[in-house]
């Protein structure tokens, strides 16, 4: 197999000194924000791997299914009034010690395995074609099958109302459940919907909209096997994780995945050998670049000048030479319409380019 050039080779010994486990529970969570100034959860060293619980704020739509004692107590003892701004349970956050503003950590994360068999998706108020569908908002519940490592629906209800309150319980057991899907089998693939640092700012901000910390990304890529590289904006960056999910795909339509709680393994590295103004992910085939904005157009622009950030300064491109790859051999796509703040992503194959190290011959 030809050797892959990498941002992950030229570093110091990574073996993990420690492992620590993070459960999810009222104390150990933040509902709907990031914010500097939440106690850490858990700190680390450079190297050490973290087994976290990432809850789904969606457990309410099938709580018979998707609820157990831990999930429980979270929906009950968080007030509603503190689930804000956003909407998503964040595990964390967790401080690395030695962290320093500007500085990256690598999220090499290594295992993603669902808490439970069940996950929801719901077709939400803030979707993309929520205006065409009368403003009906409908939940569809999925099965997983772990063993397959696939998901099918096993039915669905019309959401009594408008869905607004996050961690909404709806007590489906009495409502009208409609059959869904049949003889349709989705791939699983398991990733989080959110993660992040803590941004760099006096109030707490939304977990909506991704943006330079992280956030609310959506790109189904970031599960088991991948690397995301995230720039600190605090001391300790603060690191947290969220809104796991069974499967999406591009775009996220509807407004959600299939929303799923997951255990993850992770392993976290402190780099100071080299920076990225925005959340990075590198996949065992692919260098994927992430851009934002108010709209796609400005989104499209973003992640361009990122990837060219990318292919220029840490490959050593010139400029003209990266635009031109940019148009020949890099897939452009939409990672999500639905979170306010818009999202494009870049994807171009690693095994283009020379591993690190070796001496290219002119001639």
């Amino acid at each position: 197999m030809a050797s892959v050039s990498t941002l992950t080779t030229a570093k110091a010994d990574t073996r993990p000194a420690a492992i620590w486990h993070l459960k999810a529970t009222p104390e150990t969570i933040h509902w709907g924000y990031f914010s500097p100034e939440i106690k850490p959860a858990l700190t680390i060293k450079s190297g050490d791997l973290v087994q976290a619980e990432a809850i789904t704020h969606h457990a309410g739509d099938a709580p018979e299914l998707m609820f157990d004692e831990g999930v429980e107590r979270i929906f009950r003892e968080v007030d509603p009034a503190s689930r804000a701004p956003g909407v998503h349970i964040m595990t964390g956050p967790i401080y690395i010690e030695g962290a320093e503003p500007g500085d990256m950590i690598e999220v090499r994360y290594l295992q993603m395995t669902p808490r439970n068999n069940y996950g929801s998706n719901l077709a939400a108020n803030w979707g993309h074609l929520y205006e065409e569908f009368g403003k009906k908002e409908r939940v569809t519940i999925y099965e997983l099958d772990p063993s397959a490592n696939t998901a099918h629906a096993l039915y669905a209800y019309d959401f009594p109302g408008e869905y607004l309150v996050p961690g909404t319980i709806t007590n489906c057991p009495s409502c009208d459940r409609h059959p869904a899907l049949p003889g349709i089998t989705i791939p699983a693939r398991p990733h989080l919907g959110t993660a992040g640092v803590a941004p760099a700012v006096d109030a707490p901000v939304s977990t909506i909209p991704p943006g330079l910390h992280g956030g609310n990304i959506d790109n189904w890529r970031i599960g088991a096997g991948s690397t995301m590289f995230y720039k600190c904006q605090v001391r300790g960056g603060l690191f947290s994780i969220g809104d796991p999910h069974v499967s999406q795909g591009d775009g996220e339509i509807s407004g959600t995945a299939i929303e799923a709680s997951l255990d993850c393994l992770f392993q976290i590295i402190l780099r100071k050998d080299f920076s990225f103004p925005s959340p990075l992910l590198e996949t065992p085939e692919n260098w994927i670049v992430h851009g934002f904005g108010e709209d796609l157009d400005q989104a499209m622009k973003n992640c361009s000048m990122d990837m060219l950030h990318l292919l220029h300064e840490q490959q050593g491109l010139s400029k003209e030479d990266a635009y031109s790859l940019m148009s020949v051999a890099t897939d452009f796509g939409v990672t999500q319409v639905v979170d306010g703040t818009l999202g494009v992503h870049a994807r171009i194959e690693r095994r283009m380019f020379p591993a690190k190290g070796t001496v290219i011959d002119p001639d």
